[in-house]
C-alpha cells in the first residue's frame, strides 16, 4: 500500500504527558503527582495521607488485586468524568499484587515461589512481565485515546552496573523485577516523556581523606535528565536539576496538557 505524503505532520506540543516519578520514601512524589491537572489516583497502596484536604484530588478505593486496578482504568476509559490525569500509585505495589496472584495460582504447594512456580525456568517472571505490559498498554490507551496525562509512581532501589568502559558502580533505579531474562523496569522507562528521580539536595562535610558526613537542609530537587547516579530522562530539553517545594508551584506546568 502506497504511503500518502499528505499525511505527514510536524511535531507538536500539548499532547498528554506520560511520566514515571520515583524516589525513596518521603520525598514527595505523591504530592508532586497531585499537582498535575485534575488527578485521579488508582491506588495499589494507601500512600495519599499527605493529600488530605487537597481540593482537586480524587481517589479510587485501595486495590486489593490487579483486577481492581484494571477495572479502575476501564472506568476512566468509559468517560463521563472531568479528570485530566491518572496516577498509578504505585507500580511497585502493583507488582507485589501481581506476584501474589501468580504464586497463589500455582497448584503445587512445593512450588509457591517465583523461581519454581508454573514449571520454573522463569515462566512465572514472564507472567509478571506480561502483567506489567498489560498495565502499560491500558494506560497508553488513556493517554492516546482519552487525552489523559499518565503518571506512574514507583519506589526506588539501587542496582550495580558492570559496563565495558568504566569500573563497576551503583545507581538508583525503579524498584521492580529485573534480570537478564525479564526487565519490568523498561515498561515505565522506555517510551515515556519523562522519568524523574526526586531526591534531597545533599552536601558532604569532613576533612580531606577523612570520614565525611552527608548533610541536607531538607531541600528537594528533581533529576529528569541523564546522569550516572540514577535512571532519568525527558523529552523537553531539561538539562539541570529542578528545585521542588512541597508547598510550591507545579514545576512542569508548561509541559503538561491542561
Amino acid at each position: 500500500m502506497a504511503i500518502d505524503l499528505s499525511q505527514l505532520s510536524r511535531p507538536t506540543a500539548g499532547r498528554p504527558l506520560i511520566a514515571t516519578l520515583f524516589s525513596e520514601g518521603g520525598m514527595g512524589k505523591t504530592t508532586l503527582a497531585a499537582m498535575i491537572p485534575k488527578p485521579v489516583f488508582i491506588r495499589a497502596e494507601d500512600g495519599t495521607a499527605s493529600l488530605d484536604g487537597h481540593p482537586d484530588v480524587m481517589l479510587f478505593p485501595v486495590a486489593k488485586s490487579t483486577a481492581d486496578v484494571f477495572e479502575a482504568i476501564e472506568a476512566l476509559a468509559g468517560g463521563g468524568h472531568d479528570r485530566k490525569t491518572v496516577v498509578l500509585d504505585s507500580i511497585t505495589q502493583f507488582e507485589k499484587l501481581a506476584v501474589k496472584e501468580i504464586i497463589d495460582s500455582e497448584p503445587n504447594p512445593k512450588c509457591k515461589n517465583m523461581a519454581a512456580a508454573h514449571g520454573g525456568y522463569g515462566k512465572a517472571f514472564g507472567m509478571l512481565d506480561a502483567k506489567h505490559q498489560e498495565l502499560r498498554e491500558a494506560c497508553d490507551y488513556l493517554a492516546t485515546d482519552c487525552g489523559m496525562n499518565v503518571v506512574f509512581i514507583a519506589h526506588a532501589t539501587t542496582e550495580e552496573l558492570e559496563l565495558p568502559d568504566v569500573d563497576k558502580y551503583s545507581r538508583y533505579t525503579i524498584q521492580l523485577h529485573k534480570n537478564r531474562q525479564y526487565d519490568c523496569v523498561h515498561h515505565y522507562s522506555n517510551n515515556a516523556d519523562m522519568v524523574a528521580f526526586v531526591r534531597l539536595v545533599t552536601n558532604l562535610r569532613g576533612a580531606e581523606g577523612g570520614k565525611k558526613r552527608a548533610l541536607s537542609s531538607g531541600e528537594r530537587e528533581i533529576i529528569c535528565f541523564p546522569v550516572a547516579s540514577n535512571i532519568s530522562k525527558n523529552r523537553y530539553n531539561i538539562t539541570a536539576p529542578i528545585q521542588f517545594d512541597l508547598g510550591g508551584d507545579f514545576p512542569f506546568e508548561k509541559y503538561v496538557a491542561q
